[in-house]
C-alpha cells in the first residue's frame, strides 16, 4: 500500500502495495502490501533493478526512471522522487513482461528477506487443508511461494499435472476455528517470511483449489489425491455454511459419505448453490444504499451480494464479471503502520473495492464494498478474467497455472495421506430462511454512489482492466 498521506498505489500483483519513506535512511522506501511492511528498499536498489531490466528488455520496454540529483534533495524534491519512484514501481508490475519477469520478483523475494532479517536455512512450514489436517513441510525459508506449493504437493503425493490446480492462501483463523481468506500468496513473496513476519499464530497457510469453473474437477477427480483433497475441501464447504443444502439434499450426502462415494458426492454437490464460491465475511456496501449490510460470496464469474437492507429486508443478487468495466482498490493506512509486527486487518485499516458495472446498455454504475478482505475480492476477480480468457481462446489451464519450464518437484521422503473428513453434521436450520426471504436486487431500486473521497482521488493507471468485458446489446435487457 501508499503512503497514507498519498492516493494509493496500483496492486502488486494481486496485493495492494505502496511506496513510502522509511525512516532507516534518507534514501530509503517502504514497500507495503496489504497494509503490511513487505521490504524495505534504497533508491540505489531500486536503480540497480531498473538497470538490470533495461539490459534485459531494452530501454524502449522499461519506463522512464527518476533521475539521480547532484545535490541535497529539498522536502518537497523528495517527496516528488517518492512519487516518482512508486509510479516506476506500479508502471513495472502492470507490464505483463516486466511485472512477470523473475529479475522483478526475486528482487522483492531477496528485499523482503533482508528487510526481515530472516537467514536462509531450513524450516518446518505447517500448511492445513480445507479438513483442518496438518501437512508439515521442511522447506528453505527462501523458498518462494512455488517451490513451497510443490513441497506440499510432494508430501501428498500430489501429480506434477494437478499442481497448478491448487493455491496457497493466507488466511486468518478466529477463535471458532473459522476462516478468512486474505490473498492467495504471490510469486514476488516467501511464503514462511510472509507469515511469520506477521507474528501472530492466528495466520495460517492454507492448501485450497484455485480455479472457478466446476468443469475442471473432472480433470483433478481423475487422480485419487486430487479426488481426496476436492472432496475434504466439499465437506467443510458445507460444513462451513458456504454451499447451502436443504435437509433432503443433506441426507442424499450423507448417504453417499457412508458409502465412500467420493465422486459421486462431488457430483451432487456441484449442483447445490454457491457450489465453488468462496464466501467472505460480514462488510459494507453502498447498494443498493449507501451502509448496507452485505455478505459477499465469489464463485461462478460472478459477485453474489446478500444485502440486509435499513429495513432489515434481506436481497439477493449477482454482479457478473463480464459486465464489470473495472475495478480497483483503495486504502487508508496510518503513518505509524506497516511495521515487521503490524498485522492485517486492523481496525484503522480501511479497504474498498469498487467495480464499475454495466447494469443496463449505456449505463454505468460504481458498487463499492467494505471490507478488509477487499484484496482476496480482488484477486477472485482477476483470476475469474484470467480463467474466462483461457478458455476463450482455448488455451489449457494447465499451461495457465504451471508456468515455469523446467520446474520440477522436489519429492519428499515420506508421503501424508489426505484424511476423509467426518461425516456431515445435521444441517443448520437457520440458514434456510434465508434463501426463502431473498429476492432478485433488480427489484431494489438502483442508486448511483457518491464520486467523492477515496473511490475517486486515484489515476486512470489505478484501475484493473477488464478484458473479459461484454457490452449489452437489445436482445439482453
Amino acid at each position: 500500500m501508499l503512503a497514507p498521506s498519498t492516493s494509493v498505489g496500483e496492486s502488486l500483483g494481486a496485493g495492494r502495495s505502496s511506496l513510502c519513506r522509511a525512516k532507516a535512511g534518507p534514501e530509503a522506501y517502504n514497500i507495503h502490501v496489504n497494509g503490511v511492511l513487505h521490504c524495505r528498499v534504497r533508491y540505489s536498489q531500486l536503480l540497480g533493478l531498473h538497470e538490470q531490466l533495461r539490459k534485459e528488455y531494452g530501454a524502449n520496454v522499461v519506463p522512464a526512471f527518476p533521475p539521480k540529483k547532484i545535490f541535497t534533495l529539498t522536502p518537497a524534491e523528495v517527496e516528488q522522487r517518492r512519487e516518482q519512484l512508486e509510479k516506476y514501481m506500479q508502471a513495472v508490475r502492470q507490464d505483463p513482461v516486466l511485472g512477470g519477469s523473475e529479475t522483478f520478483n526475486s528482487f522483492l523475494r531477496k528485499a523482503q528477506q533482508e528487510t526481515q532479517q530472516i537467514p536462509t536455512e531450513e524450516v518446518p512450514l505447517e500448511v492445513l487443508l480445507s479438513n483442518g489436517q496438518k501437512v508439515t513441510v521442511t522447506i528453505l525459508t527462501s523458498d518462494q511461494t512455488e517451490d513451497v506449493l510443490e513441497a506440499v504437493a510432494s508430501k501428498l503425493d500430489l501429480p506434477e499435472d494437478l499442481v497448478g490446480y491448487f493455491s496457497l492462501f493466507l488466511a486468518r483463523e478466529a477463535k471458532d476455528g473459522a476462516f478468512s481468506f486474505m490473498r492467495k500468496l504471490q510469486e514476488f513473496e516467501l511464503p514462511y517470511v510472509s507469515v511469520s513476519s506477521l507474528r501472530n499464530p492466528e495466520y495460517r497457510i492454507i492448501l485450497r483449489k484455485s480455479y472457478w469453473d466446476s468443469s475442471y474437477d473432472d480433470d483433478v477427480m481423475e487422480q485419487r489425491v486430487g479426488l481426496n483433497l476436492l472432496y475434504a475441501q466439499t465437506v467443510s464447504d458445507i460444513e462451513r455454511g458456504w454451499i447451502l443444502v436443504t435437509q433432503e439434499q443433506h441426507r442424499q450426502l450423507k448417504s453417499l459419505q457412508e458409502k465412500v462415494s467420493k465422486k459421486e458426492f462431488i457430483r451432487l454437490a456441484q449442483t447445490l448453490k454457491y457450489y465453488g464460491y468462496l464466501k467472505f465475511e460480514p462488510c459494507v456496501t453502498d447498494f443498493p444504499e449507501k451502509g448496507c449490510q452485505v455478505i459477499v460470496s465469489a464463485g461462478n464469474s460472478e459477485l453474489n451480494f446478500q444485502v440486509r437492507l435499513p429495513s432489515e429486508q434481506i436481497k439477493e443478487g449477482s454482479f457478473k464479471v463480464t459486465r464489470m468495466r473495472c475495478w480497483r482498490v483503495t486504502s487508508s493506512v496510518p503513518t505509524s503502520s506497516g511495521q515487521p509486527g503490524s498485522s492485517l486487518g486492523k481496525a484503522e485499516v480501511k479497504l474498498e473495492l469498487a467495480f464499475e458495472y454495466l447494469m443496463s446498455k449505456d449505463r454505468l454504475q460504481w458498487v463499492t464494498i467494505t471490507s478488509p478482505q477487499a484484496i482476496m475480492l480482488s484477486i477472485c476477480l482477476q483470476s475469474m478474467v484470467d480463467e474466462l480468457m483461457v478458455k476463450k481462446s482455448g488455451g489449457s489451464i494447465r499451461k495457465m497455472f504451471r508456468r515455469r519450464a523446467n520446474g520440477a518437484l522436489r519429492r519428499s521422503d515420506s508421503q501424508q495421506a489426505v484424511k476423509s473428513p467426518p461425516l456431515l453434521d445435521s444441517p443448520d436450520a437457520s440458514r434456510e430462511p434465508l434463501l426463502k426471504l431473498s429476492s432478485k436486487l433488480t427489484s431494489v431500486s438502483l442508486r448511483g454512489i457518491s464520486h467523492s473521497g477515496s473511490t475517486s482521488d486515484l489515476g486512470t493507471n489505478n484501475f484493473h482492466g477488464n478484458y473479459a468485458f461484454e457490452g449489452i446489446g437489445d436482445e439482453d435487457l
